[in-house]
């Protein structure tokens, strides 16, 4: 299956199905023409992988990064384009990121600042890379103010979301996946009742086709495209005090799937949506197992503070939020709102 990303001379093809890695080595010569040097950036546990035996027609060279959030940060930057450099890296060469959504965030990055842009090729292999990360063109490293404060839109030429990749994750972070699956099918205003039909492949074409059609209409999040943080807003504050203390405490999904459940009882407060809707939200995180508690190391008044320092906040709290006239950024939402239904949040578990 492929869905493409309309973006005139930058458009591209996200392409969905087992296999799919192995169209790489046709994307480099019809999308790369002229390339003589490819450089695979995954990280050591995955370039071990019975799958990593992909096709790119050419001899390359793999780079090894840290795994996860370890990726997202100046040094790990530095490093990765001082080995570009010295390996002769020029603008007419690719990169191509094998890995999870930090992964592709921070090879992504470097694509955007070395020599002032190289192409990039995303293969994403987890399932929050494969229907979020890998697709529209935003990288960024972290800050210990906040998530992915440091960045730069760069498009790929491709992505190729490969499911026999995902055969290998671990329970945890296949389930966490799932969170930016459940907010496309939040924003896309289905139904719970209407997931148990659903196939592993129809939920990432969805999450995909609705992820390119708002990049396509708003590449450089100007409006329509905030849509895709529902749920982000709790979630990247949680995210930030999670990796102060362990890196491995939270997953970026599960952090989504707390941040929705809460976003669906903030709508509810202001008069948004009805009780029916809140529930709809359960159920839909229900059925994918995510984790809708707020972790209790953290004090109220440190979560409203983080959120404070989301880069979608403007000196105020920025919420995307349900309401009868489908989904909105709603700005200027008082602080003591959030500290109270987030307070009474906590109380139901």
């Amino acid at each position: 299956m492929k869905v493409n990303v309309a973006l005139g001379s930058n458009a591209y093809d996200v392409t969905i199905g087992p296999g799919a890695r192995h169209e790489l080595g046709a994307i480099l010569e019809q999308a790369c023409a002229g390339y003589q040097s490819c450089v695979i950036v995954t990280s050591k546990e995955l370039r071990g992988q019975a799958w990593f035996d992909i096709d790119h027609r050419n001899d390359a060279t793999v780079l090894e990064v840290p795994e996860g959030e370890g990726a997202k940060s100046f040094e790990s930057l530095a490093v990765l384009c001082e080995q570009l450099a010295a390996l002769k890296v020029s603008r007419r060469d690719v990169i191509v990121s094998v890995g999870g959504g930090a992964l592709s965030d921070v090879c992504g990055f470097a694509a955007a600042v070395y020599l002032r842009g190289i192409k990039v090729i995303h293969i994403p292999t987890t399932l929050v890379g494969q229907v979020d990360a890998a697709i529209g063109g935003k990288t960024a490293i972290n800050l210990g103010a906040g998530k992915n404060l440091v960045g730069a839109f760069h498009q790929p030429v491709a992505v190729l979301c490969d499911s026999e990749t995902l055969e290998t994750l671990p329970e945890r972070e296949r389930r966490s996946g799932f969170g930016e699956v459940a907010k496309c099918w939040l924003l896309e205003d289905r139904r719970s009742s209407a997931l148990a039909s659903a196939s592993l492949d129809e939920l990432i074409l969805l999450s995909v086709t609705l992820k390119a059609r708002i990049v396509a209409a708003d590449e450089f999040e100007s409006g329509e495209r905030a849509l895709l943080n529902y749920g982000h807003t709790l979630a990247h504050a949680l995210e930030v005090l999670a990796l102060s203390r362990d890196p491995d405490m939270l997953r970026h999904g599960e952090a989504v799937g707390v941040g929705l459940a809460f976003a669906a009882r903030l709508a509810f407060a202001l008069g948004r949506i009805d009780e029916s809707e809140v529930a709809n939200h359960d159920e839909v995180l229900s059925y994918f197992e995510l984790p809708t508690t707020v972790p209790q190391e953290f004090s109220t008044r440190s979560i409203v503070d983080a959120m404070g320092h989301d880069k979608k906040a403007h000196h105020d709290l920025t919420f995307v939020l349900a309401g009868e006239n489908g989904f909105e950024v709603v700005r200027g939402v008082e602080q003591g709102l959030v500290a109270q239904v987030l307070d009474e949040f906590r109380a139901e578990r």
